[in-house]
């Protein structure tokens, strides 16, 4: 085998191919070229992972090597934070982060609460004609969802909702945030300063402790 393989952009050919896919929807959900992701998937048809015709690219799933990839990845990675984050860019679905997240995204990680390692939601919305494809993916990639213990994903389904972004990250509405973050003021009061100082808002809110000369 050539070592080669063993890189970033295989290894997101890997999580994000489905059993009928095509060289173009592969290219724009893992974020790499046309051309180079036509490279990488014929090196995997030479080790009998994919097939490639024309049109379409089709996953040998008893494939050897593509097993034991997916075993590594549920074994190492499926209890890691960052991948749970990482990872739904490349499922080809309409997320976004909500709720904590959404304050977490926009105070670019300057403010989680309510979570430790043995019990870390991970809040989203998913588009509900993504539910299968959503759900699909995470029992491929042994992810958890409402659960209540560990890293698992805490799902909104929705019909549809308006995604903005910050940072490339898709996310609730800064808007939209601060509304979450009033309702639950007491939570969320030093979030609130930090947008306050971050994005130049004037929402009214008084944390930080008063200087006073003894």
């Amino acid at each position: 085998m050539n070592l080669e393989l063993i890189n970033p952009h295989v290894l997101k050919i890997l999580i994000s191919v489905k059993k009928e896919d095509s060289i173009n929807s592969i290219s724009k959900r893992i974020g790499l070229s046309y051309g180079w992701t036509y490279n990488w998937v014929k090196e995997l048809e030479n080790l009998n992972v994919l097939r490639l015709t024309r049109m379409n690219v089709y996953l040998n799933k008893n494939n050897d090597f593509y097993k034991k990839t997916l075993k590594y990845i549920r074994e190492v990675l499926s209890e890691n934070v960052n991948f749970y984050y990482n990872v739904l860019s490349l499922f080809g679905i309409k997320y976004c982060f909500t709720n904590i997240d959404s304050v977490f995204v926009w105070t670019k990680g300057g403010y989680n609460i309510s979570r430790y390692r043995d019990y870390y939601p991970i809040f989203i919305k998913v588009k509900e004609r993504d539910k299968d494809l959503f759900e699909d993916y995470c029992k491929k990639l042994n992810l958890k969802i409402n659960k209540n213990k560990g890293v698992f994903y805490r799902v909104i389904y929705l019909r549809d909702f308006e995604v903005s972004h910050c940072d490339n990250i898709p996310v609730d509405s800064l808007h939209n945030t601060i509304e979450f973050m009033l309702k639950n003021k007491y939570n969320f009061q030093p979030a609130l300063e930090m947008i306050n100082e971050m994005y130049n808002k004037k929402i009214k809110v008084k944390y930080k402790e008063a200087i006073t000369n003894v």
